[in-house]
């Protein structure tokens, strides 16, 4: 949930930049909106890992 924060955050940074021509600001937004999607694609991965560790746990404890 904190990466939906953060990319709003660098939404509001990359646009303040625009308005106001600070194109550091304005990098530094679209900087973390990267970083905040690759957290939750990171996130994604590691929940899609559990999800098979756990079925093969099962299906082991259930053979046992």
């Amino acid at each position: 949930m904190n990466e939906k924060i953060d990319e709003t955050a660098g939404k509001v940074k990359e646009a303040a930049g625009i308005l106001t021509g600070d194109e550091e600001l304005e990098r530094e937004g679209k900087s973390e909106q990267a970083l905040a999607k690759a957290k939750g694609a990171v996130q994604d991965v590691a929940d899609s890992v559990k999800k098979v560790v756990d079925k093969v746990d099962e299906k082991l404890t259930d053979n046992g």
